[in-house]
């Protein structure tokens, strides 16, 4: 049985920054020798599959989410420790989540930013404690930080809320965060 499941949003395409794959890969690849499991999307493409192929290689646990109107999309990747296929994107959503201890963010689009402040915004409620671990690839989401401490200093938000990100340079960054903030 794994120590942690670690919730990865990242995005279904690689991105033009090479450095984006580089850290999902090392991000799925440092999960293993901590006999963490991977939940994600299940999707075989973008830094999605990246990470997970890194993670089954390096020997992880993998555990995929994925609704049945993005099976063809995302390329359902099947051959998962468990892959489990939902109707709705909300669904797949709850499910990962409820079944991982920590989220990491890795670069994404619009489906990561969504995920992103779904579970910032559940743990502002005070619906989970769990980290949130911002990985900002070559200062990738430096605008997302800079809008989030726009939003505290307008007072839209508690300063307690841009404290409950982690933000890394980098997987090792990422990978070592949880570390710490995992019991």
């Amino acid at each position: 049985m794994t120590k942690a499941s670690i919730c990865v949003y990242c995005g279904s395409r690689p991105g033009v920054n090479p450095a984006y794959v580089q850290e999902a890969r090392a991000l799925g690849a440092g999960l293993a020798p901590r006999d963490w499991r991977l939940v994600y999307g299940a999707g075989d493409v973008g830094l999605m599959g990246e990470v997970a192929r890194a993670a089954q290689t390096a020997g992880a646990e993998t555990f995929g989410v994925i609704p049945t109107h993005l099976l063809d999309w995302e390329v359902g990747k099947r051959d998962l420790t468990r892959f489990v296929v939902t109707e709705t994107m909300h669904e797949r959503k709850k499910v990962m989540f409820v079944n991982s201890d920590a989220v990491v963010v890795l670069p994404g689009g619009g489906g990561t930013l969504d995920e992103f402040f779904e579970v910032l915004t559940w743990r502002q409620l005070g619906l989970h404690a769990k980290p949130i671990v911002l990985v900002n690839v070559d200062g990738y989401w430096d605008p997302l930080l800079d809008m989030i401490e726009n939003i505290v200093t307008q007072g839209f938000t508690d300063r307690a809320v841009a404290e409950m990100i982690t933000p890394v340079g980098d997987a090792e960054g990422a990978l070592n965060a949880l570390g710490q903030l995992l019991p």
